[in-house]
């Protein structure tokens, strides 16, 4: 497997102008002990990385937009060949904000999407008028000619919502819609209690390979729910699905990438400068003031753990479908305290452990 970093989230400022009951960096107008990094170091890094790799590059946060050099950022990194896109909640999305995001080369932007009312994703994001924000930054978006993916979180008190959200990312002109599946980090780690549950977490799966059966429009991928590809290969195994569904999902599971993808072809760099296997794993492998980016990249310990699926534990290192899912590897640490234990949310018993009970049953 090709283990070269394809796609980097930057955080770019730990500030954000929401306070999400979710947010995985527990951001808020002020974050004390987490100060935004100068725009020389910013360029200091993005020269670091661009000597080694040239990923994707998602300005992220908190609220990128808080930042008043976040566009002369984007332009150094497009100068530099990167790929440069924008995570946003959208709230903040002017027409000038969107003249300047053409204007310094930002080609996608994602938005956050939480409920298909405004009473749903207001009481997600703890802010009155946030979904009326993220319908008009759309708008604004479609009437600049920028691309823009929808991102909806889930946990026990949106999770009925799915079907609608999905329907209107498609009404309101997204190209892709990414179901994630919350990862308790951050503020997150206050909403234990909130998580969808394992038997829940199969039934949406579920839902959404069929859904994504006759999806036509947008790209659909479920997020931080890597047993959807052990999902894919066991539907198209007991059936005849559509050779369409079957390019489009196995491409993920059998082309150098699998379910969780942590410190394997994605990675964060935080405020800080610390570089973390996801935007959820709370653990850093390395900071980019003491080493470079390549260094930390493939040197770390924590990096080359993750690439190392012989080592996964329970029933993640049993199982099957470890190649293509190999569980959450957040999701394990926040859980469990150990990344290399078995995901805590996949109800699947692997054929191993299967086999293994069978014969202790009949001794």
């Amino acid at each position: 497997m090709d283990f070269s970093p394809k796609w980097i989230a930057w955080e770019v400022t730990r500030r954000c102008n929401l306070r999400c009951v979710h947010c995985r960096s527990s951001s808020e107008a002020e974050v004390k002990g987490h100060d935004d990094f100068s725009l020389e170091e910013g360029k200091r890094i993005l020269d670091d990385i661009a000597s080694y790799a040239k990923p994707v590059m998602v300005l992220s946060g908190g609220e990128p937009l808080v930042r008043e050099d976040v566009f002369e950022l984007a332009q150094y990194g497009t100068d530099l060949g990167f790929r440069m896109c924008m995570a946003t909640n959208g709230v903040l999305v002017t027409d000038e904000v969107c003249e300047k995001m053409k204007a310094s080369g930002i080609r996608i932007c994602s938005l956050s999407l939480d409920g298909s009312t405004a009473e749903i994703h207001d009481d997600f994001r703890s802010q009155e008028g946030a979904f009326d924000g993220t319908l008009r930054a759309a708008e604004l978006f479609k009437k600049h000619g920028i691309e823009f993916i929808i991102n909806s979180s889930f946990t026990k008190r949106n999770q009925e919502d799915i079907p609608n959200i999905h329907k209107l990312a498609k009404k309101i002109g997204a190209t892709a819609w990414y179901m994630f599946m919350i990862v308790p980090t951050g503020r997150g780690e206050d909403i234990l209690g909130e998580l969808i549950t394992a038997e829940d977490y199969e039934d949406i799966l579920d839902w959404h390979y069929e859904m994504e059966k006759d999806e036509d429009t947008l790209l659909v991928r479920p997020t931080c729910a890597p047993h959807y590809y052990r999902i894919v290969l066991q539907k198209n195994k007991e059936a005849e699905a559509d050779d369409k569904l079957k390019r489009r999902n196995l491409k993920f599971s059998t082309g150098g990438s699998k379910g969780c993808i942590a410190g394997q072809v994605i990675c964060l760099i935080d405020v800080d400068e610390n570089v973390l296997p996801c935007s959820y794993f709370p653990m850093g492998a390395g900071n980019l003031k003491e080493q470079s980016f390549k260094e930390i990249w493939e040197d770390s310990k924590l990096m080359n753990d993750m690439r190392d699926f012989k080592r996964y534990k329970g029933k993640c290192g049993a199982c099957e479908y470890i190649n293509v899912c190999g569980g959450c590897r957040a999701r394990a640490y926040a859980i469990h305290g150990d990344y290399m234990a078995e995901e805590p949310f996949c109800n699947f018993v692997p054929t191993k452990i299967k086999k293994r009970e069978a014969a202790e049953s009949s001794s």
